[in-house]
């Protein structure tokens, strides 16, 4: 990785809380105050439970430390309008419904009005027992949509951004519940999707088509300009399937106690044990290192990659045999950059814990 490596790391690590992260946080406190004035008691308690995963919507931001500086506002208000809004459907996808596939895909048509300026608004809750938000899902949507009509190469990430949108659509809509109906629909879809001679596990294509990394990432280069199109390819290549299906088995390892409370199938219990599974998660990160080298910045994507798995690596809830098998396997496969961000993390997240404790 020669020197860029760390100057890219260093530069992120420096500049991600002093010019992202206040942006973010100022966004976030807007549509908590927005949530809070929901008037149907249900939407608006989805609201809020979504707006407590502060972690994926504030990492979703570091995306902007590869802006321009004349970008990077326009692009946190996108980045994180996105995944507020991805956030909120996902809790609302969950609730009871008679048709939890149809209702699934209707409220997340959402998320590709989010990334289509020009697409016009439908009635997204058309299929969900609850409705009256008061323009709230509306409002994150019409601000990530303004966001991006000012980027200055949104046309040439458009296309990919559309079908990066699309895909977490299926995702989001077949991925059920075993009481709302289990996965065989989701298989049967991403069989079909599975891109020829990679060696993925259906649950991996899902897991891939299922994260928001590839839009975040997408989002961040529609800011400079003059971008090519190749460009924008190279980015999707990389998100999907491999740093997305990680990012989003990452996920599960951190759900997986949750989920077996809930009853719902974790796509890592498809693996054939802890050790398989961790091997192959090595594998996609193995996978996201090699295809980070044809993208433009490929230093600016690793350290990112890195970043997202730090952050979940240190997360309470993976402090597991599983958890730790993964993390060893990973460590494997990025190297002392992840041994280095995880030391990071865990300071970080030991700072705020103490911070709780002295002001609860």
């Amino acid at each position: 990785m020669g020197l860029d490596f760390p100057y890219v790391f260093t530069r992120t690590v420096v500049g991600y809380p002093l010019l992202v992260l206040p942006s973010a946080r100022s966004e976030l406190a807007q549509w908590q105050r927005r949530a809070n004035e929901i008037p149907n008691a249900n939407l608006r308690r989805a609201a809020a439970r979504a707006l407590t995963k502060r972690g994926n919507m504030e990492g979703a931001a570091l995306f902007a430390t590869l802006v321009p500086a004349a970008g990077r506002r326009d692009v946190v208000r996108a980045l994180v309008a996105f995944q507020t809004a991805y956030n909120y459907l996902d809790w609302l996808s969950e609730c009871p419904s008679e048709d939890p596939i149809a209702n699934g895909h209707r409220l997340h048509q959402a998320l590709i009005a989010a990334v289509d300026p020009a697409r016009p608004h439908g009635d997204y809750y058309a299929r969900n027992h609850d409705r009256g938000d008061g323009g709230y899902l509306r409002g994150i949507l019409d601000v990530c949509r303004d966001a991006l009509a000012g980027l200055p190469s949104y046309a040439a990430v458009a296309p990919s951004l559309r079908a990066a949108a699309v895909r977490i659509v299926y995702f989001q809509a077949l991925n059920l519940s075993e009481p709302q109906g289990g996965q065989g629909a989701l298989g049967r879809w991403a069989a079909d999707v599975t891109p020829a001679g990679s060696g993925l596990e259906w649950w991996e294509t899902a897991a891939g088509a299922g994260s928001s990394l590839g839009v975040h990432a997408l989002i961040a280069a529609a800011a400079s300009p003059d971008l090519e199109r190749g460009h924008a390819d190279a980015i999707e290549c990389l998100y999907f399937p491999w740093a997305g299906a990680l990012h989003t088995l990452l996920d599960s390892l951190a759900d997986h106690a949750e989920d077996r409370r809930r009853g719902q199938r974790s796509l890592l219990d498809y693996y054939r044990s802890p050790a398989d599974a961790a091997a192959h998660l090595a594998e996609l990160a193995a996978r996201s290192v090699r295809a980070s080298g044809r993208v433009a910045d490929p230093h600016a994507h690793r350290v990112i990659l890195t970043a997202m798995c730090s952050y979940y690596l240190t997360a309470p809830e993976c402090d597991t045999a599983e958890g730790q098998a993964v993390a060893r396997a990973l460590a494997c496969a990025l190297g002392v950059p992840l041994k280095t961000a995880i030391l990071m993390f865990r300071c970080r997240r030991l700072v705020y814990a103490l911070a709780r404790r002295v002001h609860p």
